[in-house]
């Protein structure tokens, strides 16, 4: 007896949409016009000074630097990445993420963190340590502060956002 086989196939509008939006990337070229956007590059160019004065020198030796350079590489490299999530706009493309929230936290937690790297980095320079990484030591821990003082700002940008999106 032949059996009949039948095959249907059906196409999902979802992976069409996946495949044909992935293709182009955005660009919003107005976000670094923006404060939280020139915050966002001051910290990454003033963060990237604050770790690579330390990282000159043999802080290595000395753990409180130790602490100060996880910091300050780790936030660093967050947010690059954030500056290009949202310079391509990548976040329109993920609404499942509560980006607002992931922002405050982000920031907020920066801000903290940084602050307390810039006073363990204040307090850890003195002359009698180690004379000839003393002024790298201490360049690091005033671009610290600047640093954390974007944070703060760029904090409160986050929390203006969320706040917002709450009440609507």
């Amino acid at each position: 007896r032949p059996r009949s086989h039948t095959v249907t196939t059906t196409s999902s509008s979802f992976t069409a949409n996946l495949s044909a939006s992935s293709s182009t990337l955005a660009y919003d070229k107005e976000f670094l016009r923006t404060v939280p956007g020139l915050l966002m590059v001051t910290e990454i160019v003033l963060g990237l000074l604050v770790w690579t004065l330390i990282a000159g020198t043999e802080y290595f030796l000395y753990p409180a630097f130790g602490w100060v350079m996880f910091v300050a590489v780790f936030y660093w490299v967050l947010t690059v990445f954030f500056l290009i999530i949202y310079m391509t706009m990548t976040y329109t493309r993920i609404p499942q993420v509560p980006w607002t929230m992931v922002g405050l936290c982000f920031n907020g937690s920066a801000f903290v963190l940084y602050l307390i790297a810039a006073i363990v980095d204040a307090s850890s320079v003195t002359k009698d340590l180690d004379n000839h990484n003393y002024n790298s030591w201490a360049a690091s821990s005033f671009f610290a502060f600047v640093v954390t003082s974007c944070y703060a700002g760029n904090t409160y940008f986050s929390f203006i956002s969320w706040r917002s999106r709450t009440l609507q």
